[in-house]
C-alpha cells in the first residue's frame, strides 16, 4: 500500500513509473469537474472511474480486494477513513464478483484505519485488503475517482 498527496512535496520517483504517472494525471486534472463516469486512459488496462459515494459507517462497509488491478483511490472533496490489512488468504469471501475483479469479505483482522482528505491518494495493490468509503465522523458525499491499473503494467 502507498499513501501519498498531490500536495506532497515528494517526487514519487520510488514509486513505479505507472502510478508516477496516474499522480501526475490527478495533479494535472480537476476531478471536481469531470462528470462522473469511466474514461479509458489505456483501453481495459487503465483506466479511471469518477463517482459520488457516500461514506457509512465502518459495520456498514465491506472490506474488499482485487486479483488484477491495483486500486489508486484518489479524495477529490470530503473525507473518508480507509481500511486497509495485508490480504492472508485467510479470510472468508463474502462475494466474488468475477467480471468486475472484485472480492468481498466477511471480515478481516488487524485492521488500520487512514484518514483521507482532498488531494490524498492510496494505492492498494492484490496484497491488500482494503475498505474504502468510511465515515470520519458523520455520513456525507464524496468525490472520488479510483484508477484502476493491471497488475502487468507493474
Amino acid at each position: 500500500m502507498i499513501f501519498t498527496s498531490i500536495h506532497s512535496i515528494d517526487d514519487h520517483k520510488a514509486y513505479p513509473e505507472v502510478i508516477q504517472k496516474m499522480i501526475q494525471y490527478l495533479k494535472e486534472n480537476d476531478i471536481t469537474k469531470m462528470e462522473p463516469g469511466v474514461y479509458e486512459l489505456q483501453g481495459k488496462d487503465l483506466y479511471i472511474q469518477v463517482f459520488d459515494a457516500k461514506t457509512a459507517p465502518v459495520e456498514e462497509t465491506r472490506p474488499e480486494s482485487h486479483n488484477d488491478y491495483l486500486d489508486v483511490q484518489f479524495l477529490a472533496t470530503g473525507e473518508e477513513k480507509l481500511g486497509f490489512t495485508p490480504n492472508t488468504g485467510k479470510y472468508e469471501v463474502d462475494e466474488h464478483i468475477v467480471e468486475r475483479d472484485l472480492i468481498f469479505y466477511k471480515s478481516v483482522e488487524n485492521e488500520g484505519f487512514i484518514h483521507a482528505t482532498p488531494g490524498c491518494i492510496s494505492v492498494f495493490f492484490p496484497c491488500d485488503v482494503h475498505r474504502p468509503a468510511v465515515a470520519v465522523n458523520e455520513p456525507m458525499t464524496v468525490r472520488k475517482a479510483v484508477i484502476k491499473v493491471r497488475t502487468t503494467l507493474i
